[in-house]
């Protein structure tokens, strides 16, 4: 049966011809679609059909995806963690040199030159000592958020002979396994303002994370600090980063979020969002998010979704249950009950949680019944059902 795919935004052509024609439709047009591929239109507002499956989002932030509702409709929310961590964190590391080399005043600077070649090397040659910087080695860079990117950027900065402190309470174990022993963990973010010359930023918008930046940790930084934002707008509060920089505790404030008092203020460099914008990034974050969500169409599993756990179970049948359900006590015990009490025999089964949500993968010897499918839909706490026959 063709699946048939929304599409919202323009997905890099590497990840959309990674959906075989023959089995997939997709299109900007599509109706009643199996799923969705999204990048950054906002879906909050959007009527999303009963049929939808799953939502892939061809980046890492999910802001413009509904992803609480989705939830209680049993709908996996993929992303794609990493895929553009390097474009980041080559942004981050030019976003330090401007900094550190007072690229943006001594541009303005230029273009503000006026008159012949020789007047303007003399005014060049009287003003240059006032865009005098600093060199990197030596430097210590604070970083809050130690994932994908953080964890690049932790690399690159040590490279470059600086000193690297890090504070991220939530970090995964193979996150902590790929990060280098040279990374010194501060205990709180406090210290990592405290004692960094060079702050980045790189964490999701969540209630946590929510004005991050605050007037009393800018008040903690080193005078002349430098703070690098390409995470989200809503970590730091734009008026207590704007004193910052009145107050000159703040050298200056790079950022991907520009708005109007940020653009205008000569502290501040504002960038257009670039962050993930290289035709590498789009293109990986278009191949993964495809592969996870036609592995999910197929086979059921869950890997990178948001709101689900990640489960994987290789296929030992032909007949496969996905089942998402709420995370409450004897649910897999009503489950091969039903399928039991029909004389459904199990081959294999995998249940995983994460909070509130669960996640179970079931392969059978035999067709699952559409009545044992709708009567596994009827207990309490289930969220979604769906029979996965392998592909012919």
């Amino acid at each position: 049966m063709i699946k048939r795919i929304l599409i919202l935004n323009k997905i890099s052509a590497h990840g959309l011809k990674r959906l075989p024609a023959e089995y997939y439709e997709t299109g900007s047009d599509v109706t009643e679609p199996d799923a969705i591929l999204v990048r950054s239109a906002r879906m909050q507002d959007m009527v999303i059909p009963a049929s939808v499956q799953a939502i892939g989002r061809a980046g890492v932030g999910t802001n413009n995806i509904p992803v609480a509702e989705m939830s209680k409709r049993g709908i996996p929310v993929f992303n794609a963690p990493g895929a553009n961590a390097n474009a980041v964190n080559e942004l981050v590391l030019a976003g330090m040199l401007m900094a550190a080399r007072n690229i943006g005043p001594a541009m303005r600077f230029v273009e503000g030159l006026q008159g012949a070649d020789d007047a303007l090397a003399q005014q060049v040659e009287e003003s240059k000592k006032h865009f005098a910087g600093v060199e990197l080695p030596g430097r210590t860079l604070g970083i809050v958020g130690l994932g994908a990117v953080g964890g690049q950027v932790a690399d690159t900065a040590l490279k470059l002979g600086m000193k690297v402190l890090g504070f991220d309470p939530g970090i995964t174990v193979d996150a902590a396994w790929r990060l280098s022993s040279e990374v010194r963990r501060a205990a709180t973010v406090g210290d990592v303002f405290r004692h960094s010359d060079f702050i980045t930023l790189h964490v999701p918008l969540i209630d946590a994370t929510r004005r991050l930046v605050n007037a009393e940790r800018v008040e903690l930084m080193k005078h002349g600090a430098v703070l690098l934002n390409f995470a989200r707008e809503g970590i730091i509060d734009e008026q207590a980063v704007l004193d910052g920089l009145n107050s000159k505790k703040l050298k200056a404030y790079i950022c991907d979020f520009p708005t109007r008092r940020l653009k205008e203020h000569p502290g501040v460099i504002a960038l257009p969002h670039l962050g993930a914008s290289t035709t590498e990034a789009e293109d990986n974050c278009a191949v993964m998010v495809v592969d996870q969500l036609r592995d999910f169409l197929e086979n059921g599993n869950i890997v990178n979704a948001v709101n689900f756990p990640n489960v994987q179970m290789g296929r030992e049948s032909s007949f496969r249950l996905g089942i998402a359900n709420a995370n409450v006590p004897n649910m897999l015990g009503q489950i091969s009950g039903a399928m039991a009490a029909a004389g459904l025999n199990i081959s294999n089964m995998l249940n995983k949680s994460r909070g509130k949500m669960a996640y179970t993968l079931v392969d059978l010897d035999s067709a699952v019944p559409d009545a044992v499918v709708e009567k596994i839909r009827g207990i309490k706490g289930v969220l979604n059902v769906r029979a996965l026959p392998l592909a012919e």
